[in-house]
């Protein structure tokens, strides 16, 4: 559906909560090197409990080459084609909830300390640049409460597809469920510290 990007994380347990909710809503996670913590810790897996069996997660060694991942793909008519990217971050910008999300977007997400780099912002348009409405005075939010507001949000314009309710009013009354059991392409993986290539302020932990 959506691809959900954090650069250079540093809480574990934030980034087990979001592996927890890209699980949930069908969204593929990639994290931008280098992070905080070992993904094997003991609080990344408790706090995404078994759902880090069903999401899959990338590492990357930099933001350029997980963008040029994601953009391998992609086909337009004058050749390759960018992945859409969208940064959220404190501050000034398009409130999230304005943006036009469609499945195959990129969400990059700054560091709960350092947030995105400026020279990151400066590539993107303005339309692109996102920010969550908070009220006077606040700092920041959560990294992954932010995270899941725009991820629902994203999912909420394309109709919730795929989740388990939009599935059953297609289908009528469901028969016998069966156990998901996960699908993980060739060359990528679950949790796993694996490379696939190597917020201004930020959100509080």
């Amino acid at each position: 559906m959506f691809h959900v990007i954090l650069h250079q994380p540093d809480i574990p347990a934030n980034s087990g909560n979001i592996i927890r909710l890209c699980a949930n809503t069908g969204c593929r996670l990639h994290l931008i090197e280098p992070l905080g913590f070992r993904l094997d810790r003991r609080s990344v897996r408790r706090a995404a409990l078994d759902y880090g069996e069903l999401a899959i997660v990338q590492t990357h060694e930099s933001l350029e080459t997980c963008l040029e991942q994601l953009s391998a793909g992609r086909v337009a008519a004058g050749g390759r084609a960018a992945v859409p990217l969208f940064a959220i971050e404190t501050g000034t910008g398009t409130l999230y909830h304005e943006a036009r999300f469609t499945p195959g977007d990129a969400l990059l997400f700054g560091s709960e300390t350092r947030g995105l780099p400026e020279a990151v912002l400066a590539t993107l348009p303005a339309e692109r640049r996102l920010r969550l409405p908070m009220r006077p005075g606040n700092r920041s939010l959560n990294l992954s409460n932010a995270v899941a507001i725009v991820i629902y949000e994203a999912w909420r314009q394309n109709g919730f597809a795929g989740c388990a309710d939009t599935a059953a009013a297609r289908s009528g009354p469901p028969a016998a469920a069966a156990r998901r059991v996960p699908s993980v392409p060739r060359g990528q993986s679950t949790i796993s510290t694996r490379r696939r290539g190597s917020s201004r302020k930020g959100s509080n932990p």
